[in-house]
């Protein structure tokens, strides 16, 4: 071959350490990715481990709480006067009353309205009493006649007694006489009764309070029917005059959850706040559990009395009732 071909040739030759070094290079990468992946497993484990030892220590600490306070719960009874429940019910007078007319009428005059307070015996409505003024009076003038001729029947009985006595009249005509003075004590009662019947009637006319209290509700106004009880629907006369209760006299009424009967008993005492003044606290005590628990709603309806309320205490406004532990 000759020189000019070799020049060339020569320049391409390799040095014998450039050789090396090329050949080290692979190798040298795949080092270095080899330990980047066993430093990545080691950390991944390592996270691994850590992160379930501190969830393992989690539950641990969420188990000895729940274990505790369900320990505490049932070591540790409610002391005298705490509460051991807390609801809620409503207001009420323990007697509301509402007047109603003892025979068909109407309001001649209604003397009240709402929130008036009234004594008992107070006169609160009039109603028209032209008919029953009338038959008071009819009744009188019978009772009138009746003594008259129950007067006349005694004079005749004593002249017959004394005509039998000296034998001039028979024992016939005396005991006529003694039948019709009789008959005449019947009469005289009859009207008697009569006159009563129609007094009572014209005494009905005017309606008095029958406790004292407060009206709560003023049900008719004057020149309105009103009935003893109601008749022809939801149209017909007014059955009542009058809602009335004293508010000296009230309770709270609950329906208690048929799984907190076994908390609440009779004489207990108790803790009233109106929803409405929270910082008013009155003292109370469990007055009536009813007999018998509502099927549907499952509840038993509790009456708790409270003791010397006052006028933040109103009917039907919602109170909050405390049960306090003996």
């Amino acid at each position: 071959m000759s020189e000019a071909t070799n020049e060339p040739l020569s320049r391409l030759h390799i040095d014998a350490d450039k050789k090396t070094r090329r050949r080290g290079g692979p190798k040298f990468l795949l080092l270095i990715v080899g330990l980047i992946f066993l430093i990545a497993v080691m950390v991944f484990l390592a996270m691994r481990k850590g992160g379930g030892e501190v969830v393992s220590s989690k539950q641990s600490v969420t188990t000895a709480a729940v274990t505790a306070g369900i320990a505490s719960t049932s070591t540790a009874p409610a002391k005298a006067g705490e509460p051991v429940l807390t609801v809620s019910g409503y207001v009420i007078p323990r007697e509301r009353v509402e007047i109603s007319p003892k025979f068909m009428g109407t309001v001649k005059w209604i003397g009240v309205k709402k929130g008036d307070e009234v004594k008992k015996g107070d006169v609160i409505v009039l109603l028209e009493d032209d008919e029953y003024q009338a038959r008071v009076m009819e009744s009188e003038g019978r009772l009138a006649l009746a003594e008259a001729n129950l007067t006349n029947a005694e004079i005749n009985l004593k002249r017959q007694v004394e005509l039998s006595h000296k034998e001039v009249d028979s024992a016939s005509t005396l005991d006529d006489a003694q039948r019709v003075r009789d008959g005449d004590v019947a009469e005289v009662k009859m009207a008697r009764g009569q006159l009563a019947l129609a007094q009572t009637y014209l005494d009905w006319c005017t309606i008095h309070a029958p406790i004292n209290g407060t009206i709560l509700e003023k049900l008719v106004n004057p020149n309105e029917l009103v009935v003893p009880q109601s008749f022809g629907g939801g149209s017909g006369p007014s059955t009542a005059f009058l809602a009335m209760a004293d508010l000296t006299d009230l309770q709270v009424e609950i329906d208690l959850n048929e799984a907190d009967t076994p908390k609440v008993h009779m004489k207990q005492r108790c803790r009233v706040s109106p929803e409405a003044y929270p910082d008013k606290k009155y003292n109370g005590y469990v007055a009536e559990i009813a007999p018998e628990a509502n099927r549907s709603k499952g509840t038993l309806q509790i009456k708790v009395q409270v003791e010397t309320p006052d006028r933040f205490l109103t009917p039907e406004l919602t109170a909050k009732v405390d049960f306090l532990a003996d």
